[in-house]
This record gives C-alpha cells, structure tokens and sequence, in this order.
C-alpha cells in the first residue's frame, strides 16, 4: 500500500517516535535533553593559534545546534509519545467496537489504516510484540512485525474488497521472510484467497487469514477485552445440610458436560488444540491451549 512521503525529518523522527510505546517516547526525551544540555553548556574555547579557528567554529557550531536541540528534540519525542498513547487508546477502542458487532460489513467499510491497526491489536491480545512498520520501502510491504520467545514473524495486510489477494503477495512475502530470517508469515485480508495463493502457502510457514477466519479471531478475543466487573459473581456455599437416610439419598448429580472441557480450535489453521504448559520465557510455568499443529502452526489461545 501507497505511504504519504514525510515532508521534513522533524515529521520523520516523530513519525519514528510515535511507533515505539508511549514511555519510550518520554525515556528518548529525557535522554535527549541530558546529551544535547551536556554539549550546549560546554565553554568556547579561547584560539591561541589562528590554525585553531577552524576547530572552533566547528565547535561554536555543534554548540549552537545543540542549544537549540535540547528543546526541540525532546519537545518532538514528547509529541511522539502522546500520538503513541492515543493510538494505543484507538487500537483498543476499536477492538471493543468491532467485537460488538463483527460481521463482514464491519471489516469492508473500514480504510487500510484502520484496518492494520485492528489487525495489530488482535495479535497483541495473543502475546505478540507488535511493531508497526508503515509498510511499503524495501521491506517488501511488511506491515507488522510480531516477536514471542525470541522469534520474529512478518504481517502483510490486504484490506481488498473488490477482488481477491492472489499468489503474487504471498510469494512476495516468503521472499522477505526469508531475507530477514523470519519463522513465519501472515497475510491478512478482509476479503479472500485464490486457490493458487493457498496452494503456494501450504508447507511453508504462511499463515492465510481471511475474512471469516479474521472475524473468528475477533470474537475470541472478546471475552479479554470484556471488563472484569461484568463476570459473574460466585454465590456464597450454602451451610451444609444434615444427612439424609439412605433410602432417601438424593440422586446422583448430572454428569458435567463435556462441551465445557472440550479444546478449542487454534484460531490459525482450525486443528484442535492440545494444554500445554509454557517451559520459558516471561510466561513459564503457566497452561495454554497449543495447535497440535506445532511447530507448522504455532496458534495458541489462553487457557481458561
């Protein structure tokens, strides 16, 4: 997808600051204006030798810029910082607006900036780090880059309505994929594939995310977006009753429904889930739905 050029590199370094988190934007400023008062506070030398002229000018200069610099520099991180915490802010509302009435319509009548940034944060909700690259340039038009447990994987989003993703995008991106080392790919779209996109795709690490399957991943992370005050409350346990004659023993509880102990379906590639348990990484120790799929297919779902 077309990218507006930036007009100026105060616009870029914004633009720049804007897709790290809000607290890195201030840490950047803070840092920046420590580095550049280092520098602006230091004295002019006096010349003794007119050969030094040269050398003092030089310095007068990065003197003179850093002055200024310790100012605006962190005044455009700060700015940054404020447009990454507002779109954090629009990323999540847009979650809970689109999962209060996921359908197709909902999917087709947004632009492609929306599009990628709701696409961002479903893969946020699953444990991605997401970084936002803006797509287009040599990267071979990678919209997102996610990382978990040390490995990356690379995002193309379609939001095509009029025809279908065919398997020039997905060829293109098994070629980035393999440039940059990646240990798989999505291509995502708010419509669908041709049958040549997904053949090309089967067996090397692609995942193909469609209309239907990227709803379906929507509506599983409702429940997380759901506040914690609307969950039910658990009524306090009765006192215990006083037994009761064996003839008159009351009859024996229904059987729990095995619907509710049932795995999932990984919301990748739709092969039943497995529990498993995490051995690294900041979540070790804890139970998960996998794909039994893995490694070809690393969906995973939190297990509730």
């Amino acid at each position: 997808m077309a990218r507006r050029k930036k007009s100026s590199p105060l616009e870029d370094l914004m633009a720049l600051v804007a897709l790290l988190p809000w607290w890195g934007g201030v840490t950047l400023a803070l840092v920046a204006y420590l580095g550049l008062h280092q520098v602006a506070r230091q004295p002019v030398p006096v010349p003794t030798d007119p050969a030094q002229m040269g050398a003092l000018l030089q310095h007068s200069l990065w003197r003179a810029l850093a002055n200024a610099g310790q100012y605006v520099v962190p005044i455009i991180c700060l700015v940054g910082a404020g447009a990454s915490a507002l779109r954090r802010r629009q990323r999540r509302a847009l979650v809970e607006n689109v999962s209060a009435n996921p359908t197709a319509d909902t999917l087709d009548g947004m632009d492609w900036q929306t599009f990628e940034l709701l696409v961002g944060e479903i893969f946020r909700r699953q444990g991605f780090q997401v970084v936002e690259t803006g797509g287009g340039g040599p990267d071979g038009g990678v919209d997102l880059v996610l990382r978990r447990e040390g490995e990356t994987h690379l995002v193309q989003c379609k939001q095509w309505r009029a025809y279908r993703v065919g398997v020039n995008v997905v060829r293109e991106l098994y070629g980035v994929m393999a440039a940059r080392g990646a240990a798989s790919g999505y291509v995502v779209t708010s419509g669908r594939f041709t049958d040549e996109a997904r053949a090309f795709a089967e067996g090397r690490h692609i995942r193909l995310l469609d209309g239907p399957r990227l709803l379906g991943l929507i509506r599983q992370v409702r429940p997380a977006a759901a506040p914690a005050a609307t969950a039910p409350v658990t009524p306090p346990a009765a006192p215990p009753r006083p037994a009761r004659p064996v003839a008159q023993a009351a009859a024996p509880a229904a059987p729990t429904s095995a619907a509710s102990t049932a795995p999932p379906a990984c919301p990748a590639c739709g092969q039943t889930m497995v529990r498993r348990v995490a051995k690294r990484g900041a979540n070790a120790g804890q139970a998960f739905w996998g794909c039994t799929g893995y490694p070809g297919c690393r969906g995973t779902l939190p297990l509730r």
